[in-house]
């Protein structure tokens, strides 16, 4: 991990459109507004895109704000580690933090994947997400992924509606591996309900069914398939103070500030004995690629962000069987195209 000389910081914020609206529980997205930061030394530029998490109110207005803020830090030449400690976790910090291991990885003339101790990244499969809908509509969105391996449904906590959904997916689709994410929907008598169906409909995941600081609803809850952290466990301290109550920690950059941090998640919670997932927000390429390192390391992969958006970046991130690839020169490549 290199300290930078100074370099010049350069900001802006953008509005990705939607194809078309997404719901989950509480929630519909027409939009994703994300940062994008840009830190050039000499003719070589590093890149990063962050959306924040709307459920810590962590947005790219805010954390445009935050990064001009401390400009003058920033363009004074800050490590990776340094980092974690000018800024918390959050949105502003992964952004800088990708755009660091970009700038790094272009000033050495080794892709980002080797900066990190990895071998030639391998294409992974990923979920397709399904957002929450009338039970036939998700079923025919499930149908419409046909080159899907896995697929992950939006569930709201409206147990009965929910409880069809479920039913109507899995009798579209019997094939494919089959996660579940409430987003916080749930209460432990709903969730009662819901469990049997899980096993029923055999689902591999479920995904954030109590709200974030009621973990605790959790206790007595029977595990007959495996339980997930999302917006629980937001960072490397939230890991290590929360994790006995799951089994699957998903881990998003977003969340966490950045691609140092994600690697850090990962090793702990192996420690701790629990499965690894990598998670997205909203976003593009120049979001999934990062990720992409990250999720080399993990057993479940949620990397579909860009296929919800009107237009993505070029060049992309590449989906075919199932699989998401991202090629060097996306991003943390020397030769990447700008």
């Amino acid at each position: 991990m290199i300290k930078t000389d100074r370099v010049e910081l350069a900001l802006r914020n953008e509005l990705l459109r939607l194809s078309a609206p997404f719901r989950i529980s509480g929630h519909v997205f027409e939009n994703s507004p994300v940062t994008i930061v840009n830190l050039r030394q000499g003719h070589h530029i590093g890149r990063g895109e962050a959306a924040g998490v709307y459920y810590t109110h962590d947005t790219p207005a805010d954390m445009l704000e935050t990064l001009e803020g401390l400009r003058d830090t920033l363009e004074q030449g800050v490590t990776r580690e340094e980092l974690r400690r000018v800024l918390p976790a959050g949105g502003a910090r992964n952004a800088v933090d990708c755009a660091l291991w970009e700038l790094e990885a272009r000033t050495l003339g080794m892709p980002a994947w080797q900066l990190a101790g990895l071998a030639q990244p391998k294409p992974l499969i990923t979920t397709f997400t399904v957002g929450a809908d009338a039970p036939d509509v998700m079923a025919q969105k499930a149908r419409a992924y046909d080159h899907a391996r896995a697929i992950k449904l939006k569930l709201t906590g409206e147990a009965d509606l929910d409880i069809a959904r479920l039913r109507e997916v899995r009798k579209a689709r019997p094939d494919v591996w089959l996660g579940v994410d409430a987003n916080q929907g749930y209460v432990p008598n709903t969730l009662e309900r819901l469990l049997p169906v899980l096993v029923e409909a055999d689902v591999s995941l479920l995904e954030q069914p109590c709200r974030r600081n009621h973990e605790e609803d959790l206790d007595g809850i029977d595990h007959v398939v495996p339980i997930a952290a999302d917006e629980s466990i937001l960072d490397l301290e939230e890991l290590n103070e929360r994790a006995h109550r799951f089994d699957v920690i998903n881990i998003k950059l977003d969340k966490c500030g950045g691609l140092t941090e994600g690697l850090m998640m990962a090793r702990r919670a192996r420690e701790l004995g629990k499965r690894v997932m990598v998670g997205n927000m909203v976003g593009t390429s120049l979001a999934m690629a990062p990720a992409f390192v990250l999720g080399q390391h993990c057993d479940i992969v949620d990397l579909d962000g860009p296929t919800f958006l009107v237009r993505d970046r070029t060049p992309g991130v590449v989906y075919a069987n199932g699989r998401i690839d991202c090629p060097d020169h996306v991003w943390g490549a020397p030769d990447a195209v700008l």
